[in-house]
């Protein structure tokens, strides 16, 4: 009998609509902040870890501690509900950068926190109502040996 081993592609396949669809709300969310005058890298970084940490509770550099990942994309590690609650987070700053038009860095970091924040409410709900953290040490090379062993 041969032994099924899982492969971090396997697991990635099923994801890999929500991946695309992650990948799109983040480029209309970098698109918008073009728009808007905000330049690439260091703003960006700072826009993000803002989002971040009012819907998870964590910069992104804690959050990518808590994973334990090095230079691994934080998304890619993600549960769906982490990933899906990212996604909220981002498409709501770019909805409402859309509707205030702001006008500096500022006022995108304002809205940027506003976006954050109702993603995180809506993680604090699930939390309450779960009894469970949203937020986890979980990634995808835990979840390959974890699958992996269950084969065994």
């Amino acid at each position: 009998m041969k032994t099924l081993k899982l492969e971090l592609t396997d697991l990635w396949k099923p994801t890999c609509v929500k991946r695309l669809k992650s990948i799109e709300v983040r480029k209309e969310l970098t698109d918008e902040w073009d728009n808007r005058g905000v330049t690439k890298g260091q703003e960006y970084a700072i826009l993000t870890d803002d989002i971040t940490k009012a819907w998870s509770g964590l910069t992104t550099k804690e959050y990518k501690n808590l994973k334990q990942l090095k230079r691994e994309n934080l998304r890619d590690h993600m549960t769906n509900l982490e990933l899906v609650l990212n996604m909220l987070a981002e498409a709501t700053t770019t909805e409402i950068s859309k509707e205030k038009k702001p006008r500096n860095f500022k006022e995108n970091q304002k809205i940027a926190k506003q976006g954050g924040t109702i993603a995180g409410n809506t993680r604090k709900e699930i939390e309450e109502k779960t009894g469970k953290k949203v937020v986890t040490s979980q990634n995808a090379k835990k979840l390959i040996e974890r699958k992996n062993k269950e084969l065994e």
